[in-house]
């Protein structure tokens, strides 16, 4: 099969989705399949409209493949371009949705844009790859169109580790260490376990925080003032953004991982912490909760709110042996999870039912289960 991807910016920009997008292409051609990346230039929102006026860019997309895969990230250049390609000719599209981006906390008339858009977006496309069933809710709110849920893995690393190693690693003396993995951006709330880990007592916590600045630098600079102003410089490390070996000592030195997300469609960094042995601090907002099981593999918090950060570290903290049951169960859940293989193997599958039903010379009826949505594909 030819495919097409088509994405924003650099495809090895390191953040959760454009990993995904690289081991997906990279599946796929271990598969036999014939990948083309295309990049689109990184747009603001507005600018980002704008582009669906563009011959040069509708050209780019307009490539010779049997399906176009798309990162939902670049829709609003896609949304008008993938109306004027349907007028050139008839080419399956599918979406990679990572997470949308109306169902991040925004301003009303912000948030009724970005949903009106990406309303029109995916009405557009054959088909939707969700990393998550809490994206593909949001994304079957706005838009009848057929999905499959393909979970990205976590075994970037895949460290050996046995519950023996991670009851030793709680039982040493000293601070819990909570790592934050994650992009300098407000929707991963960095403020909030701040200013939560800032209500504990000094002795108590240190915090790792690993992740670029450069995506938000307003926001980074108001992080480090907070952390002044809440007096916690002395708790606080940032190390920026780390190649892959020493992220891997990071993780294998901490105790949790702690990324308390306004919104997160899946979060590979949970995974990616529980390999090791780490229970994640998530919220209930978005596709945490595929991974994250309250009480067992982590805390899934409310989003925002210092306080319940504070009481679910106080708890680690003090209670070593239920941190290192739930160190142990985190593993469990990591070593149970699908592979990339697997979540490959998935798409695949998909993109052969897409391409077979667009081959069909009349266009079928959709097939609506008692709930009047269209029929999944996937679990």
């Amino acid at each position: 099969m030819n495919v097409g991807l088509v994405c924003y910016g650099d495809l090895d920009t390191n953040t959760g989705g454009f990993r995904y997008d690289r081991k997906l292409v990279e599946g796929l051609r271990e598969r036999g399949d014939r990948v083309e990346v295309i990049e689109l230039p990184w747009r603001d929102y507005a600018r980002g409209l704008l582009d669906g006026l563009s011959t040069r860019l509708l050209d780019r997309i307009d490539a010779p493949v049997d399906v176009l895969l798309q990162d939902e990230l670049a829709h609003p250049s896609l949304v008008g371009l993938n109306a004027r390609l349907r007028a050139r000719r008839d080419i399956p599209i599918v979406t990679i949705v990572h997470h949308l981006r109306s169902s991040e906390a925004h301003p009303l008339p912000a948030k009724g844009l970005y949903r009106a858009v990406e309303r029109r977006y995916l009405a557009g496309v054959d088909g939707a790859i969700c990393n998550s069933e809490a994206t593909r809710e949001t994304v079957e709110d706005l838009a009848t169109v057929e999905t499959t849920v393909a979970p990205p893995a976590g075994d970037r690393f895949d460290p050996v580790i046995d519950p023996a190693a991670i009851e030793a690693r709680v039982r040493e003396s000293g601070p819990l260490r909570v790592v934050f993995v994650g992009s300098l951006v407000p929707r991963k709330g960095l403020h909030t376990l701040i200013e939560g880990l800032s209500r504990l007592p000094d002795e108590r916590w240190r915090l790792h925080v690993v992740g670029s600045p450069d995506a938000n630098p307003r926001y980074a600079s108001s992080i480090r003032r907070l952390v002044a102003g809440l007096g916690v410089d002395d708790r606080v490390t940032f190390a920026g953004e780390l190649p892959d070996g020493a992220l891997r000592d990071a993780l294998s030195r901490s105790h949790v991982l702690a990324m308390p997300s306004t919104h997160e469609g899946f979060g590979i960094a949970y995974l990616e912490g529980m390999s090791f042995g780490l229970p994640a601090l998530a919220t209930t907002a978005g596709g945490a909760r595929a991974v994250v099981t309250h009480g067992e593999t982590g805390f899934l918090l409310r989003p925002g709110d210092p306080g319940t950060v504070a009481r679910a570290v106080r708890t680690l903290e003090a209670d070593r042996e239920r941190l290192a049951e739930m160190g142990t169960a985190a593993r469990e859940r990591y070593t149970a999870w699908p592979t990339w293989a697997e979540t490959t193997d998935r798409v695949r599958a998909f993109l052969d039912g897409v391409v077979a039903d667009s081959a069909e010379p009349m266009e079928r009826p959709q097939h609506r289960n008692p709930s009047g949505r269209p029929n999944h594909v996937g679990p």
